[in-house]
């Protein structure tokens, strides 16, 4: 494989801003403290910034034309979580999931809680005292509770969101955090807001509820009217060994290093050919390693996008990362520096005639 060429001198993963991003609490419903960095970030860089109802980040980057190519990219705030729903005394909570968590990943997590963030525990029985059934079968969320002590109990209410506790760390290529899905997505996002290609109308979208049925991308798409969209997210990468040996993992879905995932089809979309297409050749060209995220289930903010108004044609392109969904997602750095390779890519040479043959 030839060697990539390089990102443009003024363009860099913000690693740092990348872990503040995802240290940052927002769960779905809940991403204020994420639109705040949003808002501070791309303020100088676009030519306008709105806050709509739902509370979806809304930014413009005008060309002189008004008549060019409206561009979309979008990309989620919030991230998987928890609701306070019954206060059980003695700092003890009942608690519901916000977005899809593996409940099998909860028993004994540290998670934060509220917006003074106050440490706690999902608790659950020592090894010691469990019986032998008790050990085999997996503990129902219902049995569970977030422990804030009683001296915290005062301090935090029904209603609260809560979410992991978990720390952004890096280790070489290796990334680590909480919520890189889709905090990449966002440092991404804001960072392409610094180039001025001047021949789009450029719309970015900062999404919230994206995890509990991609609530915010409809609303973004029906106000932004945009000509194509391009959504930026993680998608869960499963490609370590299987149990059996001798067995061929043929259900990988996307894998860490091979690049950034461009979708075929989804659970909610089929991918408009044409902007594959586009993609797949910038790709090639420039020759930034890229893989194909195999088709199936989940999904992004495209499944809600594509369907606005008249239809918006729309393409989804995605960071790998393993243990999607539970306190800790692993990604890797030159998969993202690829991915905003090739965004800025799109930015420079998307128009109106990517769209003229037929789908």
């Amino acid at each position: 494989m030839k060697t990539p060429q390089p990102l443009p001198q003024n363009l860099r993963p913000p690693l740092a801003l990348l872990e503040r991003l995802s240290n940052a609490v927002g769960v779905s419903g809940d991403e204020e403290e994420i639109r705040q960095i949003v808002q501070k970030q791309i303020r100088s860089f676009v030519d306008e910034i709105t806050v709509d109802a739902l509370g979806n980040v809304l930014a413009v980057k005008h060309a002189a034309d008004p008549n060019v190519t409206r561009v979309m990219f979008a990309a989620h705030m919030d991230e998987v979580g928890f609701m306070l729903v019954q206060e059980e005394g003695e700092g003890s909570f009942a608690f519901e999931p916000v977005g899809g968590i593996d409940e099998r990943q909860l028993l004994g997590k540290p998670v934060q809680v509220g917006k003074e963030r106050l440490p706690g525990v999902i608790g659950s029985k020592p090894i010691h005292l469990c019986t032998a059934e008790e050990l085999h079968h997996a503990v129902p969320q219902k049995n569970m509770h977030i422990d804030l002590s009683p001296g915290c109990a005062s301090k935090a209410k029904v209603g609260d969101f809560a979410t992991f506790a978990t720390r952004f760390q890096r280790n070489g290529d290796a990334l680590f955090g909480k919520a890189l899905d889709d905090r990449l997505g966002v440092a991404t996002l804001i960072e392409l807001a610094r180039v001025n290609p001047g021949n789009l109308e450029i719309l970015f979208a900062f999404t919230v509820q994206e995890e509990i049925g991609l609530r915010g991308a409809r609303v973004a798409a029906y106000n932004f009217q945009p000509d194509m969209a391009f959504v930026v997210d993680s998608t869960p990468a499963f490609d370590l060994p299987l149990v059996q040996e001798d067995e061929e993992n043929t259900q990988y879905n996307t894998r860490l290093g091979a690049g950034p995932a461009i979708y075929l089809s989804d659970a909610g979309t089929i991918s408009d050919p044409r902007l594959v297409h586009f993609m797949v050749k910038l790709a090639e060209e420039h020759h930034i390693p890229f893989q194909f995220r195999q088709p199936g289930g989940g999904g992004t903010d495209a499944g809600a996008i594509h369907l606005t108004r008249s239809g918006v044609p729309s393409v989804s392109i995605s960071i790998p990362g393993r243990y999607a969904h539970t306190p800790i997602l692993h990604a890797s750095l030159e998969d993202w520096k690829n991915t905003l390779h090739l965004l800025n890519l799109v930015l420079l040479h998307a128009s109106r005639s990517i769209l003229t043959p037929d789908r």
